[in-house]
């Protein structure tokens, strides 16, 4: 039996999506699944370097990894309305070159941060320690993601919500591309679309199960918030959009990968059509 690792980040909406696997609601012949949780910047850089074979990765590191991985169509997290948030302490007037702590080099708060304040002065950290980093002044500023958003402490307030920067930038009211999976090319075809077969119907049993399964990520301790915040959060970024994308989803990435590009950031402009594994591809096999 083929042992398949499936690296994620430690946050709820990661965990609770993968976790019909882990629980064994969700199974896939010849394949024993293993997981590994590590930051979402870990992350991507591990997929800078081809480490994982599935991996969660922020949208906006895509193009540079598009000639070794395929992006899949589920476990995704957009930010609809909402999203990372710049934090500052209460009252503080923020100089134009402030000093702010971001959780990753290649996340896409990152990239539409950067963008948004050219003379801000970036430091880059965990996303676990951005909290603390403001509060004790090491920085003036601080993107916050995942939990964090609805758990921050109270002598810190926003400056600004990343989903403003979005809109600007964007227009058109489209959803905010924050992270989805990947999955290396070199896996053959046919069973990396039983992979993405295997993970949608994980993130759909999940989203069936979600009251069941919360209760056990809350009482084995998987999740590092209390239920009613989980609740919540999940309907933020685990929701029935996370299943697999949709039409304005597949908008929105393009959209991201198009401000990238004009931005900068990358070599050449994508759409993100061309990088999805044909899953057509079995039908026209077996016909």
């Amino acid at each position: 039996m083929k042992k398949t690792l499936i690296a994620h980040s430690p946050d709820a909406d990661d965990i609770f999506m993968y976790y019909a696997i882990k629980f064994g609601w969700v199974d896939m012949n010849g394949v024993k699944f293993d997981n590994v949780a590590e930051d979402i910047q870990t992350l991507n850089q591990k997929a800078l370097d081809c480490v994982y074979e599935i991996v969660a990765i922020s949208f906006a590191l895509y193009p540079h990894i598009r000639e070794d991985y395929a992006l899949l169509r589920t476990a995704v997290s957009f930010g609809d309305g909402y999203g990372p948030k710049i934090i500052k302490k209460r009252g503080v007037k923020l100089k134009r070159n402030f000093k702010v702590a971001l959780s990753g080099e290649h996340t896409t708060n990152a990239m539409l941060f950067r963008i948004a304040y050219p003379d801000a002065r970036v430091t880059y950290m965990n996303f676990l320690e951005i909290e603390e980093a403001v509060l004790n002044g090491r920085v003036d500023a601080g993107v916050l993601i995942h939990e964090s958003i609805l758990t921050y402490d109270s002598e810190l307030e926003v400056e600004r919500e990343m989903w403003d920067i979005w809109q600007e930038l964007a227009g058109d009211n489209l959803p905010l591309p924050l992270g989805g999976m990947a999955i290396m090319r070199s896996i053959p075809l046919s069973k990396a679309i039983e992979y993405e077969a295997t993970l949608t119907k994980a993130v759909r049993i999940a989203r069936e199960h979600k009251n069941k399964l919360s209760q056990m990520l809350l009482e084995r301790n998987l999740v590092r918030i209390d239920a009613p915040t989980l609740d919540k959060y999940l309907e933020l970024y685990a929701n029935d959009d996370s299943v697999t994308l949709s039409e304005i989803q597949y908008k929105a990435i393009n959209k991201l990968f198009e401000i990238g590009y004009k931005h900068g950031f990358y070599d050449s402009l994508i759409k993100v059509e061309d990088f999805m594994i044909p899953a057509e591809y079995k039908e026209l096999r077996n016909s």
